[in-house]
């Protein structure tokens, strides 16, 4: 992996520069979005938040397993999130893509604290779907309660963003909007490495990957379903 450069204009961040570390990858997100003084808009609490266990616990059951795989984060500044697995970088197949409830300037805020949380809650009593099939989810970002994500099939402009960002294998930065035919607005992302553990057939969680290879879990996303 090549030397690490920074535009000193945030507004030419190249999508193709690779990040080296965690620590960098959060320098950049607050040259994206050096102030923000939106707040969450959320359902009431519930009573009974999700138990969220840590990738070293759910490792230790005997019934786990974990798999590496590429994630990414992206939105537009004045739209909602957006979560995207997918098999490696290469790959134009997404597993996974889920529209969560947050503003992207909301997540990079919540990101820029240097940890972030993400648990989706849902319920079924089927034993056939697995959980990642599951369509809509309750959302909590750091313990709070943000709404709902829902699972999406990919627009044309999700794969434009992702053919784009093809050879990012870590990074974080900006897509020009107008360079994939969509409106004036740009894309932001954050991408990089994640361990999927997987704890049971109702609960697996994912963890970036600091690019030095540590599991470090400054930013992990799980999924739980009740019965």
């Amino acid at each position: 992996m090549g030397p690490t450069h920074m535009a000193a204009n945030v507004t030419t961040v190249d999508c193709h520069k690779q990040v080296r570390s965690w620590r960098l990858l959060r320098a950049v997100m607050e040259l994206l979005i050096p102030t923000c003084n939106c707040t969450f808009t959320h359902d009431e609490q519930p009573q009974n938040k999700p138990t969220i266990s840590s990738s070293s616990s759910l490792s230790s059951s005997s019934s786990s397993s974990s798999s590496f795989l590429t994630g990414t984060i992206f939105g537009y500044k004045k739209g909602k999130v957006k979560f995207c697995i997918q098999s490696n970088s290469a790959s134009l197949t997404p597993i996974l893509l889920l529209e969560l409830a947050v503003p992207t300037t909301i997540l990079a805020r919540e990101m820029r604290g240097g940890l972030l949380r993400i648990a989706l809650e849902c319920s079924s009593d089927s034993t056939n779907s697995s959980l990642l099939e599951m369509p809509v989810w309750k959302m909590y970002c750091n313990g709070r309660r943000v709404g709902f994500a829902v699972k999406r099939k990919p627009s044309k402009t999700d794969m434009e963003v992702l053919r784009k960002m093809k050879s990012v294998v870590v990074g974080a930065g900006i897509v020009n909007g107008k360079e994939i035919g969509c409106n004036d607005d740009d894309i932001m992302y954050l991408r990089g490495n994640f361990e999927r553990v997987r704890g049971s057939f109702d609960a697996e969680s994912f963890h970036l990957i600091d690019p030095d290879g540590n599991i470090n879990q400054d930013l992990s996303i799980f999924f739980l379903r009740s019965r």
